[in-house]
């Protein structure tokens, strides 16, 4: 284990992002800290080369819902590991999680030593979940896999596309969001349906509530 970790922090609340920077110091006093605020940052800074150590991923980030961030992320950079941070602790919030591959769940209540600890043992190749944490049995259902796996297949623009579209928003809306034209959009949407195997936009909303991670969706 380095003494001089690369980590990135992606949490759009630059008050946490302070408070995991002062428990990566506990940590480790030599670590390097980029940070992002949404998923297209975290995609930017991962995408320039630089290899990192580990990342530590807020549950619910702009530019992702629910898990398809994690999804995504972890699909195009398999050899970084994640923990996931979250206000949202239940089990099956936790249990998901790690069906999904993530190292470790750091609830945002956790107090910074604890914090700094988990982020030892990660960066040491152990899992780490919180302790009160109980083991959620049921799997992640056969249809949420092939979800999660088409996902990761999707291009960074396409992901983003599908976010919006997850959104309810119509091509001219996300066509203005990216500005991009509205034909690109159109030619976007019609490779994503290819890839879910699906002509109907309304299955794609289906298929991103699928990986929500509000309790009542689990």
């Amino acid at each position: 284990m380095s003494l001089h970790p690369n980590i990135l922090i992606a949490d759009d609340h630059p008050l946490f992002r302070i408070a995991l920077k002062q428990a990566i110091g506990l940590a480790f006093s030599g670590a390097n800290i980029r940070e992002a605020g949404s998923i297209g940052d975290v995609h930017d800074l991962m995408g320039q080369g630089e290899s990192y150590d580990l990342l530590l991923l807020d549950l619910q980030m702009p530019g992702a819902h629910g898990f398809s961030g994690l999804i995504y992320l972890r699909g195009q950079y398999p050899e970084v590991p994640v923990v996931m941070v979250s206000g949202n602790d239940h089990n099956k919030v936790i249990a998901k999680a790690l069906n999904h591959g993530v190292s470790g769940f750091i609830p945002k209540s956790t107090n910074l030593s604890d914090i700094a600890e988990a982020i030892k043992n990660i960066l040491g190749g152990a899992i780490w979940v919180p302790s009160g944490f109980e083991p959620y049995t049921q799997n992640i259902q056969d249809e949420e896999m092939s979800i999660a796996e088409t996902v990761t297949r999707l291009t960074p623009q396409q992901f983003r596309v599908f976010t919006y579209l997850s959104e309810g928003m119509l091509n001219k809306q996300i066509a203005y969001e990216m500005d991009v034209a509205e034909g690109t959009i159109k030619a976007h949407v019609t490779a994503i349906l290819k890839k879910f195997g699906t002509y109907s936009r309304g299955h794609l909303i289906i298929a991103a509530q699928k990986l929500e991670a509000e309790e009542n969706a689990l």
